[in-house]
């Protein structure tokens, strides 16, 4: 009851963590720092380059809310448990926009003239993300027991 109830609040801090700030950034201190979201992101990227935002939002919003949505689902028995395999490659593609999140701020710091500083939301999204990941393989050891029962 615990996992599905864990599983179940990723699904209420997720939009949470698109919306709170990752980091705030600014060409010099001097010019005050604006705060960086996932979704602020993703508008500024659709803006540029729809091709890329695209890519993005699938791995920054659809691949991990999939999974938690496929993890409650399997959790439930409303879906077979065999569906963990698909589940566990979708927590793999959200991780992937938590590395580039991380790159850009490497890269940001890395030129000098701006400013980058990392904030709590950037906490937040790696913590579901990873705990997405953690739910799952426990998800997937529950469904195994259960089966060895059978």
């Amino acid at each position: 009851m615990i996992l599905r109830l864990l599983t179940l609040s990723l699904l209420i801090l997720y939009p949470v963590a698109w919306f709170a700030p990752l980091m705030r950034a600014g060409l010099l201190p001097i010019f005050g720092l604006s705060e960086i979201s996932v979704i602020t992101g993703l508008q500024s990227l659709w803006s540029s380059d729809a091709v890329l935002a695209l890519i993005v939002t699938f791995f920054a919003i659809f691949a991990p809310y999939l999974k938690t949505i496929g993890t409650a689902l399997v959790q439930w028995e409303l879906m077979d448990a065999r569906v963990q395999k698909v589940l566990h490659v979708l927590g793999k593609l959200a991780m992937a926009d938590i590395f580039l999140i991380a790159l850009y701020i490497t890269l940001a710091k890395g030129i000098g003239l701006a400013t980058v500083e990392t904030a709590w939301g950037l906490y937040l999204f790696t913590g579901c993300i990873l705990a997405s990941i953690v739910l799952g393989m426990l998800t997937e050891r529950a469904a195994q027991a259960q089966q060895e029962m059978r």
